[in-house]
């Protein structure tokens, strides 16, 4: 089958799926530096019962307290989306969930340290016993596995979701990943069933967002043969420039091809989609 032959696209596009919008005020259990960039935080709490992220590349809005009274302020859930009380409104920010263990009552969030904003801030100073909020997340999309093969591009912040994508591939299915992170002092285990072909794209103390690191390695592969998924996520000019390059100069079909801009240079809690 050829990109332009749409006959198997209703199975192969992703899956809408809507979820019940609610807000939960939960409590930091642990705080792990995981490479000289990325901070693991993890919560738990009574709340997280029923929290549910079947999609893999999901977001969760986390609100952030108070940073000078360490209060936590959270919305209720209304009919047209959350209503704050008296109008206030903390610092949020859209963030993958990595790992929900329901046995375990946990709930993990990679932070990348890009910069020094709130969030940032938040989870370099976060010790157990703080609290953090989470809303969310109120859909997912559920991508099917049945392609020939898969490509996964991202920078440090789209590593969760690159992660959860491994995991839930079948044995017997193929994956090509670029992962883009400052050093090799930065690479992360990546465990999957699936036979991955990684490609490790360091950007040696250069800013994030800046050169074309991620589309120069992807220039440079040679990619398999037959019907394939692309996903990618990075700072948002950059993930429209690799989605541009996929569809116009390696055969990418448009409908199977997901770019995000998970950040954007120069503004702040941004999250754009690339369709076009």
């Amino acid at each position: 089958m050829t990109p332009s032959d749409s006959a198997a696209l209703p199975d192969r596009l992703p899956r809408r799926v809507r979820h019940e919008l609610r807000f939960r005020a939960l409590t930091v259990r642990a705080v792990q530096r995981v490479t000289p960039h990325l901070i693991r935080v993890t919560l738990e709490g009574d709340a997280l019962a029923g929290f549910h992220s079947p999609g893999f590349d999901d977001h969760a809005k986390l609100f952030f307290p108070d940073p000078a009274t360490g209060a936590l302020a959270l919305p209720t859930a209304g009919p047209d989306g959350p209503i704050w009380p008296d109008g206030a409104k903390p610092t949020m920010r859209d963030y993958t969930p990595l790992r929900h263990d329901p046995d375990a009552g946990t709930l993990a969030f990679d932070f990348a340290l890009h910069d020094a904003g709130p969030a940032t801030r938040w989870a370099e100073a976060a010790k157990p016993g703080d609290r953090l909020g989470v809303g969310g997340p109120r859909g997912s999309f559920i991508v099917p596995t049945d392609f020939d093969w898969h490509l996964l591009a991202g920078d440090d912040t789209a590593l969760p979701a690159i992660s959860r994508r491994l995991a839930e591939l079948p044995r017997g299915a193929r994956a090509v990943v670029l992962a883009e992170v400052d050093s090799e002092a930065d690479r992360l285990p990546l465990a999957s069933d699936a036979n991955v072909e990684l490609h490790w794209v360091y950007r040696h103390g250069a800013e994030p967002g800046r050169g074309t690191p991620l589309l120069d390695a992807l220039r440079q592969l040679t990619l398999p043969a037959g019907d394939f998924h692309a996903w990618v996520a990075c700072e948002s000019s950059a993930a429209k420039a690799l989605r541009a390059h996929l569809v116009g100069e390696r055969g990418a079909h448009p409908q199977w091809t997901r770019a995000s801009g998970y950040w954007r240079r120069g503004s702040i809690a941004t999250h754009d989609t690339h369709e076009g």
